[in-house]
């Protein structure tokens, strides 16, 4: 059984799953792997290896831990929205907060559970980072080795492998949000995983944002705070 939680650190975190190397010791590494299919393999590497096409989380953000950095990001995104501000009006943090203990953003007020909805953000992440194109069995088996590589453990692999394998459900995904601060939270794992580049993901990204039924300033909200704390 996969612990849900240290999978979605795994995810977001600067250490390389499962090993004592940081991001920064297999820059190299991944640039060659992103190359060898930068529509597939490439875009799943970077999220498992928490460097997001070559972004990564503030210091502050991964001291909080996968849950709770996106709890604290969807959080500080909507206050600002509910505030009235324009995106990025309000100055940069020097440090991410966890969501205060009485909003419905702290993850231990999930409805369904702190370890469903992990798993859940883990699933908008993997689908995010596939929205590019379409991943087949050939590049299937390419990413299950690179996962081996990462010695992010056999049960962690085996579950991103079926994952890959399934089409995207985005009803299951909007379903999965439960609260209005999960839906926020749903959209901004999702945002965390890519840098929309393409229309295809800009395109994925606007629909689950419809789904959700964000308003576009809150979404805006969202992109500027990942700006923020993701270099």
């Amino acid at each position: 059984m996969i612990d849900p939680k240290k999978l979605l650190n795994d995810l977001l975190g600067s250490r390389v799953p499962g090993t004592e190397s940081t991001v920064g010791d297999k820059a190299g590494q991944i640039t060659q792997l992103a190359k060898d299919n930068p529509l597939a393999t490439g875009a799943i590497v970077a999220v498992l290896l928490g460097t997001g096409k070559g972004r990564k989380l503030t210091k502050s953000a991964l001291k909080l831990g996968g849950m709770a950095a996106i709890a604290g990001l969807a959080y500080k995104a909507y206050r600002d929205y509910q505030a009235g501000r324009q995106p990025g009006e309000t100055p940069q943090e020097q440090e991410l907060l966890p969501p205060p203990a009485d909003t419905t953003f702290d993850p231990a007020q999930a409805p369904q559970g702190e370890d469903a909805f992990a798993l859940a953000l883990v699933r908008a992440m993997i689908a995010a980072a596939r929205a590019d194109g379409h991943i087949d069995a050939q590049e299937r088996r390419k990413i299950a080795e690179r996962l081996k590589e990462t010695s992010i453990g056999a049960e962690a692999e085996a579950f991103l492998v079926e994952e890959l394998a399934r089409p995207v459900d985005l009803d299951a995904l909007v379903a999965a949000a439960e609260t209005d601060a999960q839906k926020v939270e749903l959209y901004t794992a999702s945002r965390l995983a890519i840098e929309p580049k393409s229309r295809a993901e800009r395109g994925y990204l606007d629909m689950l944002a419809g789904r959700l039924k964000l308003p576009d300033m809150l979404v805006d909200h969202i992109e500027a705070t990942v700006a923020e704390t993701t270099a």
